[in-house]
């Protein structure tokens, strides 16, 4: 669900598609070439198509751009949530088997999130998945929401992007130059590949419309088996799709690109209305191979308010829409959800006493299950920037409960309270190393325990969890430089912790392998 005549991402992100062809279009021999005219051209359709392996390289090295722009956000709170949908909906798809262990090991599985206000969710090669905050925000249930995941989930299980580059390998060979040449010319102007990219695309597009509808249809039917087999309201499918008609029924302005890269059809709404009834009908016995999940492990209605609260908030950099938001959360009577994105629009603004005390009304009457989003919001606020002058005496009492959490939004905030009150800082150190040692990936992590480490005075496992952070992202050269600085701290520090040295050297030349493959896969 990535070749489309428009990108389907916002303005800062459409260098990504141009990533993705131009990856597509220059792969590695280990993909497949052969020979015209004495030239190499790509060859997308041989065999079984594009390998695994070659759909990983090329998702990976989309994802080192987007770990570099701007709009990417790694939220600790939203991407706790989506991993509630995330993981029920990957083990489903897992036990029902449209996800291989072939897939599953070797694909990446990874959600990336964007600041974008715009309605859009895509599926990027190698198993990443794009979030927009605006999609988040316009949902009004978890299973609406976790709709659109099982469906681009679906676009990957099934190898869509990998068959939609073999169907492009039957497109006349004029067409696929006018692509690589577009692909080239991205390396001076952007905006020029686009033009050439998109001019070249569309004259093939309408022999591609019956083969994009195709996967549509399959990505719904077997993301409808995932919703359901992870236990989530199979009625969210549908008022996701009729929310989505309606807006094309408004004439889209642009804020929902969703709908131009997904295109609804009367018969998709058609069968998905028609699959409802057998969904809830009774089994007669349990499925083989079903996950043993129910309705009662997806998130309550009141905490998936809130989250789309707070996507709106993060997604809104214009401080009039925070004021507006924060003058709403402050009516009688306003709604936990208004007073989520008022208490959070403070924060923002800088007011950080008002946002404490908005954060505190709405702990005190939380509904069933949000209680742990509102006081991570109140730690939240209690750690930034503008909360020094506060000196709240409720700060250590929410670090101690946030770091015996077991989230990992719960260990960030609560590391980061840590920081602020100089205590427990040992203990935060401790939950971090064991975090990082199982999620080796998570950046942000590797950042924060930097941090604590440099609190400690442990400046050689502080520049070495620096590196880790870069190397997490794949910024190859960005951990080296971090590894040697660390190989050339004074004596004094490096023999301090000789394991840590060693630690070190084998990590640098892990990297430097690692930058040497990336300079020949690009």
């Amino acid at each position: 669900m990535v070749f489309h005549a428009r990108p389907p991402l916002s303005p800062r992100f459409r260098r990504w598609s141009v990533a993705v062809l131009a990856a597509a279009l220059l792969l590695p021999p280990s993909a497949g070439t052969r020979a015209q005219s004495g030239v190499n051209l790509p060859s997308l359709g041989d065999g079984a198509g594009m390998s695994i392996a070659a759909e990983r390289r090329l998702g990976d090295s989309i994802a080192r751009d987007i770990y570099r722009d701007p709009d990417y956000l790694d939220d600790p709170v939203l991407v706790d949530y989506l991993q509630t949908l995330w993981q029920p909906l990957l083990g489903a798809a897992r036990a029902r088997g449209d996800v291989p262990p072939e897939l599953s090991d070797r694909l990446a599985w990874q959600l990336l999130i964007s600041r974008d206000k715009r309605v859009n969710a895509f599926a990027l090669p190698g198993g990443y998945l794009g979030v927009h905050l605006g999609l988040v925000a316009a949902t009004e249930s978890s299973a609406e929401l976790a709709s659109v995941l099982a469906h681009e989930l679906s676009h990957v299980s099934q190898r869509h992007i990998a068959r939609m580059l073999t169907k492009q390998d039957q497109a006349a060979p004029w067409l696929m130059g006018a692509m690589i040449l577009g692909v080239l010319a991205a390396r001076a102007n952007v905006d020029v590949a686009n033009a050439a990219i998109a001019g070249s695309q569309a004259v093939a597009i309408q022999n591609q419309l019956n083969f994009s509808r195709d996967m549509e249809r399959e990505a719904d039917r077997v993301g409808f088996g995932v919703l359901t087999g992870a236990g989530f309201e199979p009625l969210g499918f549908v008022t996701m799709f009729e929310k989505l008609q309606q807006a094309a029924r408004l004439n889209d302005d642009g804020s929902f690109p969703y709908l131009r890269s997904h295109p609804l059809t009367s018969e998709r709404m058609a069968d998905m209305r028609a699959r409802v009834p057998l969904a809830d009908a009774p089994l007669a016995g349990p499925r083989v191979g079903a996950p043993v999940t129910g309705p009662a492990a997806t998130p309550p209605k009141a905490l998936h308010s809130l989250m789309a609260a707070r996507a709106r908030v993060l997604s809104e950099n214009g401080p009039d829409r925070q004021r507006a938001w924060l003058q709403a959360g402050q009516a009688p009577n306003a709604a936990p959800a208004a007073q989520y994105a008022a208490a959070l629009s403070a924060h923002r603004l800088g007011q950080s006493a008002q946002a404490l005390s908005i954060a505190r009304q709405g702990r005190a009457a939380a509904a069933p299950g949000t209680q742990d989003a509102w006081a991570l919001l109140q730690l939240e606020i209690l750690v930034g920037p503008n909360a020094r002058a506060l000196n709240d005496a409720s700060l250590a009492t929410l670090r101690d409960q946030a770091l015996a959490g077991s989230t990992r939004a719960d260990l960030l905030f609560g590391a980061q309270a840590a920081l602020a009150s100089q205590g427990a800082l040992a203990g935060a150190a401790a939950r971090l190393q064991a975090w990082v040692v199982a999620q080796p990936k998570d950046a942000q992590a590797w950042q924060t325990l930097s941090r604590v480490q440099a609190a400690l005075g442990q400046r050689l496992r502080s520049v070495r969890s620096e590196a880790e952070a870069r190397a997490a992202q794949m910024d190859y050269g960005g951990a080296l430089d971090r590894l040697r600085a660390a190989q050339m701290l004074p004596a004094a520090e490096r023999n301090a912790d000789p394991m840590e040295l060693a630690i070190v050297d084998v990590r640098r030349r892990e990297v430097e392998e690692l930058l040497r493959d990336s300079a020949r896969q690009e």
